[in-house]
């Protein structure tokens, strides 16, 4: 118990036991009722002198600053010592004692005082009249009075505290961008790649179907996979608020997923996670992972969005990990790659014909076999591509990236409605998907809306600044006509990536149709040589050549093509480019007729590629053109 608090018994009214009094109550106002004013009466310590201004204060209990006012304005009995110290000071308890009596006879302290007010006085035939429960009565009521100011205070500051956290507390803005980084492989194991690979990839797809969240993708963040920039460095590049990284531990057939988000900006962790499951349950996993990020970053979710998310199923783990064997494959680059993840995809099958994922794996695989460095014919791809892709969507009818594979397929086959419906579908179940948005800036290419594909190929490169690469966008301005933003969008495309042969041909076809075959010669025989010969480069390069005024060489590499052509599948519109930009109009529309016959890529863009300016007054090319279903 402090030894300076008064303590009184009080029986009546009720109360019993002990009641501090505390704002200048004494035992003695209690019992005789007298008065208590503003500056309480003091106990008298056992020493005489006070040797400080915190002992003068805490003899009158007041604070300093009160007191060395009191002194100052009204003359409070203070002494110095003997010496040039001005703050040493000391004061005697009975001369403190005589002015504070005499103090009470003057008027109340001034207002800004922070002093008690003085209470009403009960005179001695006031407390007579009332008698014994009227003397108790006061100082009781007194006691109340005093109380209820303390409750005051309190709730005034305490109001005044909230008032001032709430003013002071910064409202983080909301995240509607996220990034996935990929998840580190911490198995020990370099062969366990494909492992934190594939999840990376799986829990961006199911966040990507959120359509109040703008996530970059697989593609892009790749690039990132040993970083050697800082987190607030990678939110920016990819124009993201925050980043999940994390990291994938496997032991045996169970695997450890950790994840924590951060504020790209700030570089703030506000959430981490770790799961730990069976490999069978990896796609619950992905789910519940999923969900935890979309909750913790609070966007809103529909409630057909939340089936996606929250739909898994057990998948047995060999299936799985030939799965994503393939998927690991599959990203390392056109041609080898593609080859290397079939088997793996179509083990998967073999053993669980109903998992969707490796459809749609088979369907990409098949689909890069099918461009311009891979030198397989379209008879050989397209069909596949078009049944594994319908095999996807008819298990998982809300695969985007299905969707997105059989539109390309179908464009390629002139079914131009078909395609469209597909693409359109796609971004109705996710409008951020920069893959599909880039896609169909082709489609309305070839249609000849060149403006509107434009502005779409924009969209995906807002979507994905990283992902949607120099060379998608430096395609859509070549056939704009765009040819200096072409060739700026290409040279960025080269200096990031400078040994990217898909790169290097695009900013030599913007070059060549600038009027700048000269420059596009070095940049096509050094894509030549990173593509093994492809026979597409070789028609562009015997294009520059020709443009050039090296004329032997355009036809010494003509030459060699044909050789090529003999011993194997050399697609059609490598010679359409070659002898259009030799001028052989004659021999461009033989090999027209051929690409024709092989639905030839090229033919998809006969509205719009510049290459074919100088024959579209010909009514054989304008009889070409209904026939591919764009007149």
């Amino acid at each position: 118990m402090p030894s300076n608090a008064v303590y009184c018994s009080v029986d009546r009214q009720g109360y019993n036991g002990l009641i501090p009094l505390a704002i200048g109550l004494t035992a003695a106002d209690i019992s005789m009722g007298e008065p208590t004013y503003d500056i309480p009466p003091v106990a008298k310590p056992p020493e005489k002198r006070l040797d400080s201004w915190k002992e003068i204060a805490g003899y009158l209990s007041r604070d300093v600053t009160t007191v060395q006012r009191w002194e100052k304005r009204e003359g409070m009995p203070v002494h110095r010592h003997v010496h040039d110290k001005r703050g040493s000071v000391y004061a005697l308890a009975e001369e403190l004692d005589e002015w504070v009596q005499s103090r009470r006879s003057r008027a109340a302290e001034p207002e800004d005082e922070p002093e008690e007010k003085p209470e009403e006085e009960i005179t001695p035939a006031a407390a007579s009249a009332l008698g014994d429960d009227g003397a108790m009565a006061a100082p009781r009521t007194r006691l109340w009075f005093a109380v209820a100011a303390v409750v005051c205070v309190c709730l005034l500051a305490a109001a005044w505290f909230v008032f001032r956290h709430r003013a002071t507390v910064t409202v983080e803005p909301k995240i509607r961008s996220l990034a996935v980084l990929p998840l580190r492989n911490l198995s020990g194991d370099p062969a366990q790649e494909y492992l934190a690979d594939g999840i990376t990839e799986a829990l961006i797809g199911r966040l990507a179907s959120i359509h109040d969240l703008r996530v970059i993708s697989h593609t892009s963040v790749m690039r990132f996979k040993n970083p050697q920039l800082s987190i607030p460095e990678i939110a920016r590049t990819l124009g993201v608020d925050a980043v999940v990284e994390g990291s994938v531990i496997r032991e045996g057939d169970r695997i450890r997923v950790t994840a924590q988000l951060i504020r790209g900006a700030a570089d703030t962790h506000f959430w981490s996670e770790t799961y730990d499951r069976e490999l069978r349950d990896a796609l619950n996993l992905e789910s519940e992972l999923a969900q935890s990020i979309a909750r913790k970053v609070e966007v809103t979710v529909t409630g057909e969005e939340h089936q996606r998310l929250s739909s898994a199923r057990p998948v047995a783990p060999e299936v799985y990990e030939s799965y994503l064997k393939g998927g690991f494959a599959l990203g390392q680059g056109y041609g080898a790659g593609a080859h290397q993840s079939i088997p793996y995809f179509e083990d998967a099958l073999k053993k669980d014909p109903t998992f969707a994922p490796a459809y749609l794996g088979l369907a990409e695989a098949y689909t890069d076999l099918g461009t311009v460095f891979s030198g397989v014919s379209p008879e050989a791809t397209r069909p596949k591509v078009t049944s594994f892709a319908r095999k996807a969507l008819a298990l998982d009818p809300d695969l985007v990236e299905a969707h997105v594979v059989l539109a390309n397929v179908l464009q390629e086959e002139w079914h131009w409605t078909e395609a469209e419906t597909e693409y359109r579908r796609a971004l109705e179940l996710n409008p951020d998907d920069a893959d599909a948005q880039a896609r169909f800036a082709l489609w309305l290419v070839c249609q000849g809306r060149t403006d509107e594909a434009v502005t779409s190929i924009q969209r995906a490169r807002a979507l994905d600044p990283v992902g949607v690469s120099g060379d998608s966008v430096s395609r859509i301005l070549f056939h704009a006509r765009r040819y200096d933003d072409a060739i700026r969008e290409s040279s960025s495309a080269v200096a990031v990536q400078p040994d990217n042969a898909l790169n290097l041909m695009s900013l030599g076809f913007a070059l060549i149709a600038n009027n700048k075959p000269a420059d596009a010669i070095p940049i096509l025989e050094k894509a030549l040589s990173l593509s093994k010969g492809s026979p597409a480069v070789m028609g562009s390069l015997i294009r520059a050549y020709a443009h050039a005024g090296r004329g032997s060489d355009a036809l010494r590499l003509l030459a060699e093509l044909k050789r090529r052509g003999k011993a194997g599948y050399i697609p059609a519109g490598a010679f359409v480019n070659a002898y259009l930009g030799l001028g052989d109009n004659e021999q461009a529309f033989y090999w027209l007729e051929q690409a024709y016959k092989e639905k030839s890529n090229i033919l998809q863009f006969l509205k719009s590629h510049p290459y074919f300016d100088p024959i579209r007054s010909d009514p054989r090319f304008a009889d070409l053109v209904r026939r591919v279903g764009l007149a």
